[in-house]
């Protein structure tokens, strides 16, 4: 639907901590859709406003949202012309700036207050994330939390799955086989989520892949499930080193990009790490 009230909607977004890009008509000269001064806000999936729609309308919407994509935060000037480049009959050009406003939000949901949870959260907490962290152990979180992050301190970590906003980044590091096991399954019958990993060994993967089939699932949901989680190349045991492996496989996410496909002999070392970790905790 159209609208054209934009700066009340630019106040929801930036409420809501949605990233958007603004489209503005800096100059237009002979005949074009909209006069100069017309404004457009771009998200990752809606339109606010029009510049008057056609092709120019498709391509700014286009670029701008590759600008969200990549988090380019810097102003962008473009000339077109709406006969040669664009194949409108107006015949007019437009000049329009793309302006980055905000930056998005990814919401992470992080089951386990354990050592490696607690490390990923200093990194995590620099990043695009709003963060609910949870656990049934009051007494494991620190005094202190990092900005953005929200402490949930509940007796049934499992029902809080069915409360969490959809396209929810899901990160299960808990002490609990069992409660992994759990999470997983109320995380596949949410069936929305952006991201799901578990943290753990390719043995674990396995075995819950066997009880997940044999609950009924079927593979390509129980694919939506990364375990092992972390950049293959980044190895180590402090659980710092698997923080920065998970932070990296988060950011390439969010960001778009297609990780290497995990071998086993890349995963091994850090899947034994994160199993040890997870046995300390």
């Amino acid at each position: 639907m159209f609208n054209d009230n934009w700066i009340r909607e630019l106040a929801k977004l930036e409420e809501k901590g949605e990233a958007c890009v603004m489209v503005t008509v800096l100059e237009d000269k002979g005949s074009v859709p909209r006069d100069a001064g017309t404004k457009m806000l771009v998200t990752r999936d809606s339109i606010v406003a029009t510049i008057g729609g056609g092709h120019l309308e498709h391509l700014a919407t286009k670029m701008a949202r590759e600008m969200l994509l990549i988090g380019d935060r810097h102003l962008k000037v473009e000339q077109f012309n709406l006969g040669a480049r664009l194949g409108q009959c107006c015949g007019g050009s437009a000049t329009l700036s793309f302006e980055p406003i905000g930056q998005q939000q990814n919401h992470l949901v992080l089951f386990g207050a354990g050592h490696v949870a607690k490390a990923l959260l200093h990194i995590v907490s620099t990043l695009p994330f709003k963060v609910t962290w949870i656990d049934e152990r009051e007494n494991e979180f620190p005094e202190q939390l990092p900005a953005g992050v929200t402490q949930l301190v509940s007796d049934d970590p499992v029902g809080e799955v069915r409360h969490m906003p959809a396209n929810s980044y899901y990160l299960v590091m808990t002490h609990n086989h069992q409660l992994d096991f759990d999470l997983a399954r109320a995380i596949l019958d949410k069936g929305d989520s952006a991201y799901f990993g578990m943290i753990g060994s390719l043995t674990k993967r396995k075995k819950f892949d066997y009880r997940l089939s044999q609950r009924g699932y079927d593979q390509a949901a129980i694919n939506t499930m990364t375990c092992p989680i972390g950049i293959g190349a980044v190895k180590g045991k402090h659980p710092a080193e698997i923080a920065v492996s998970v932070a990296g496989e988060l950011i390439a996410h969010y960001q778009g990009e297609t990780l290497e496909q995990k071998r086993p002999d890349q995963t091994a070392r850090r899947a034994e790490n994160a199993a040890h970790e997870q046995a300390n905790e």
